[in-house]
């Protein structure tokens, strides 16, 4: 499927602006939206290639630069001088600030004449996937992709809040997650966490650790990259949102 892009600005309950990629199906009248959410990289190329991947199946996607305070614009690539500068943004994070991105971010999409329906999706990487993890216990979205989220079950939550897995109760749709099992980023002590977090709250969720696969399996610009696990949950999340978003 053909697909149109733009770069775009969203805006946010502080007054200012953040900056956004948006890729629609061409053509496509109305469609259901997924919100990207991006690594500490920045809404880079792969982010980009993803959110046009998402069009293609026929969503209006749209990928949030939530760096707009510290760095706007930010792209960087995957090497250490990259991932030095990523990290020193993403210790600016606070969860508040997140979560009223996200509520921005939705908020602009219900309001577009090309959204169809008030179900909205969410999927995101690393920082992304801890975002996506966020958003699904404070916004009503329907359906979340979270890919290799870390500190999701850290004690305290981006900026000292509340540690995010103390949020699970307020998950309301359905949240799939994404590990690798060589991962040293996510310890799969972790992982257990999250699930014992769902299996108490009676989230409706999947967690899948992929035994083969280091952080940042999904990113075939990455050293990391595994083509069958990407390949494997990336099946899973179109299934996700073809089941929550378009029927």
């Amino acid at each position: 499927m053909n697909v149109t892009t733009e770069t775009l600005q969203i805006p946010t309950s502080s007054g200012a602006t953040m900056g956004a990629y948006l890729a629609r199906p061409g053509g496509a009248t109305r469609a259901p939206a997924v919100v990207v959410f991006m690594e500490i990289f920045g809404v880079n190329d792969h982010i980009r290639d993803v959110t046009r991947r998402v069009a293609a199946e026929g969503y209006v996607a749209i990928a949030p630069d939530y760096f707009f305070r510290t760095a706007p614009g930010l792209e960087l690539a995957y090497d250490e001088k990259g991932m030095e500068t990523g990290i020193g943004n993403l210790m600016k994070l606070r969860a508040d600030e997140m979560i009223s991105d996200a509520k921005d971010t939705i908020a602009f999409l219900r309001g577009r004449p090309d959204v169809e329906g008030a179900k909205i999706g969410a999927m995101g990487f690393c920082i992304g996937g801890h975002m996506t993890y966020l958003t699904a216990c404070e916004t009503d979205i329907v359906a979340a992709a979270s890919y290799y989220g870390g500190g999701i079950a850290a004690p305290q939550g981006p900026g000292g809040a509340p540690s995010t897995l103390s949020r699970t109760p307020k998950i309301r749709g359905r949240i799939q997650c994404y590990f690798g099992g060589k991962d040293a980023m996510i310890p799969l002590d972790q992982v257990d966490a999250i699930r014992a977090a769902f299996a108490k709250a009676g989230t409706d969720h999947s967690v899948d650790v992929y035994p083969d696969a280091d952080h940042g399996f999904h990113c075939d610009q990455r050293a990391t990259y595994h083509a069958a696990s990407a390949k494997d949950a990336w099946a899973k999340t179109l299934a996700l949102f073809e089941q929550k978003l378009k029927r």
